[in-house]
């Protein structure tokens, strides 16, 4: 997993409109990129409400919020409308990103030993400098974690 200090990768993944949105796109202003496992599933659905319910702090200090997975532009559509969702959802099916910032990784389920993305946080700077890591972020709180820690 990418560690504080350090440059985010630039990555240009499609919205889900399938419209194009690189990370260097919001140079000159902070970035939360979280990156969750799969659209319409309890602890993403959790997740992602938190965030929308925090949106207005982050809208205020002009942050902005990028969630990202392995779902298709279709399925985050279909997931940011039925939650009315107003931050960019962006799809990475061939997990060029998601392995750019180290967070697939090995995990265990019930027994089960299989491959899937860890639930991770990066608050990214207006420089594109990670400047806080929040690795197995929890769903229900992970957006005011942040608003905290940027003091907001």
């Amino acid at each position: 997993m990418l560690k504080e200090g350090t440059k985010a990768p630039d990555f240009t993944l499609n919205d889900k409109d399938g419209k194009p949105v690189s990370l260097s796109d919001f140079l000159g202003k902070k970035v939360v990129v979280y990156f969750y496992p799969k659209d319409n599933t309890p602890g993403c659905t959790r997740q992602a409400c938190a965030f929308k319910e925090a949106y207005d702090g982050f809208k205020a200090e002009d942050i902005a919020v990028i969630g990202i997975s392995k779902d298709s532009t279709q399925s985050h559509q279909k997931f940011a409308d039925k939650y009315e969702l107003p931050f960019i959802l962006l799809s990475d099916p061939e997990l060029d990103v998601i392995k750019a910032f180290d967070v697939w990784k090995e995990k265990k389920m019930y027994g089960k030993t299989s491959f899937g993305v860890v639930r991770s946080t990066f608050i990214i700077d207006e420089t594109g400098t990670i400047i806080k890591v929040f690795e197995k972020a929890k769903p229900d709180t992970n957006a005011y974690d942040i608003l905290e820690f940027l003091g907001k």
